[in-house]
């Protein structure tokens, strides 16, 4: 597949996050950019407005004819969530049409470019969306496929004039494997994805190849917990070779120093909140230094940090409610979260919504979910989010609320943690999850605000 002949290109799935940035890419080259997705969204309504079309009805005859026969100028790419009964992607297989994956296409775009690469079960699309925005206010510059949307820039793909590219390389389907960054960071490792990789060992080994295919005189960045041994580490505790230091709280403000070898950069304020963003600037920080982006331009930078849409993003914050949205799904990253919120809001009572997303990752890590959310104060559960799955006999959302030794909890559906939230008026709200919880968020708003 040569990418500078293509003109026309098709995405099974176009609405995911991931998806939707390559579609963005294309129709700024100029192609003609079209595809299917299961249901409507404010993304899918975005790509519209920029003069994507995109259709929501599982059928053939919905796909416009200059898609209808393979040529060497026709690019279609599909998303593994996607299901293999879906009439629109046996139509291309059955015509003979070459499918590409989402991480295949990256790879092709990367391959002649200087790739920084930013993997990870929780941290990349933070980390990644950092070093972008250290590129790009620096004046360095670079292109990015970015795995949220940036509260910076209001999208999920920078255009750059330079060859430097910043991917999120994601592992679900051992998908990054198909990257060769010349930089890579690798922020965590935790047990994920078993119903793909069957278990924890397994993950570890597609993390060990992908940090294996960086370049000749790359170079490997990542969190010093982690089960690897060639590299540069980074932490904000033990001895790392890249450390944040003197880590604090001011005026609601997260502070912190940073040192490695041969630089130190004092009293850099980070734009958004977290003990763990300041782990993820670590490395966002090394990474950009072995650009070359001085230590001032790098301090500017992540001081104006805005953050990812729904990664501890503030909802309300008021002198009379705090509400915080997350994407959080996996226990670590909950356990990250809730930790960061109570840190900010000691004296506050903390109420989470929880939508557990996935049956498979329920199962795996029920004990995980629950030891982490009697953190909070007050539960309010959804029920599972099922996503791509098929349901499983005996999982659901009580497998994790059985397991809680907290007493203040409950299970309810959407609409009712609405009316419950308006009620109750709690003065430090979280939710959390990965699924569609993210439709609550202005209701949310609305209950509490009184609108």
């Amino acid at each position: 597949m040569e990418l500078q002949n293509i003109k026309r290109v098709y995405l099974i799935g176009i609405g995911g996050i991931g998806m939707s940035g390559l579609a963005r890419y294309f129709a700024h080259l100029g192609c003609i950019v079209c595809g299917y997705d299961k249901t409507s969204t404010d993304l899918t309504n975005e790509l519209h407005n920029e003069g994507i079309q995109v259709i929501f009805d599982d059928r053939e005859d919905w796909i416009p004819l200059s898609f209808q026969t393979p040529d060497a100028c026709t690019l279609v790419i599909y998303t593994p969530a996607i299901p293999k009964d879906s009439m629109i992607l046996n139509f291309f297989i059955n015509k003979g049409f070459e499918l590409f994956k989402r991480s295949q296409v990256l790879g092709l775009i990367s391959k002649g470019m200087f790739a920084i690469a930013v993997a990870g079960t929780h941290g990349k699309t933070t980390t990644s969306c950092m070093v972008a925005h250290i590129l790009k206010d620096s004046g360095t510059d670079c292109s990015a496929f970015l795995g949220g949307i940036s509260s910076n820039y209001g999208t999920n793909v920078l255009y750059g004039k330079n060859n430097i590219v910043v991917v999120e390389a994601d592992e679900y389907d051992r998908s990054f494997l198909t990257l060769h960054p010349d930089i890579a960071i690798i922020t965590s490792m935790d047990a994920d994805h078993l119903d793909i990789y069957g278990d924890h060992e397994e993950l570890n080994k597609s993390f060990r190849q992908f940090a294996s295919q960086i370049k000749e005189n790359g170079v490997l960045i990542f969190h010093e917990d982690l089960p690897l041994t060639t590299g540069i580490t980074y932490s904000a505790h033990g001895h790392a070779d890249a450390k944040s230091t003197n880590i604090r709280i001011e005026h609601g403000d997260f502070w912190f120093d940073f040192k490695n070898d041969i630089i130190s950069i004092k009293d850099i304020k980070l734009g958004i909140a977290g003990l763990h963003n300041i782990e993820n600037a670590t490395a966002a920080i090394e990474a950009a230094l072995m650009v070359g982006v001085e230590p001032e331009l790098i301090k500017r930078a992540l001081g104006s940090f805005r953050g990812v849409k729904r990664r501890f993003e503030y909802i309300v914050k008021n002198d009379k409610h705090i509400y915080i949205d997350d994407y959080a799904h996996h226990p670590e990253e909950l356990r990250a979260a809730i930790t960061s919120v109570k840190r900010l809001y000691p004296e506050k009572k903390l109420t989470t919504i929880f939508q557990p997303h996935l049956y498979t990752r329920t199962r795996d890590f029920a004990d995980g979910f629950a030891e982490v959310l009697d953190m909070s104060d007050e539960l309010i559960m959804l029920d599972i989010y099922p996503a791509r799955e098929l349901p499983i006999e005996g999982v659901n959302a009580d497998m994790i609320l059985d397991r809680m030794k907290m007493l203040n909890k409950r299970k309810c559906g959407k609409q009712e943690a609405v009316d419950l939230v308006r009620i109750e008026k709690p003065e430090l709200l979280l939710t959390v999850g990965a699924g569609d919880i993210d439709t609550l968020v202005q209701p949310l708003k609305n209950a509490l605000e009184n609108v």
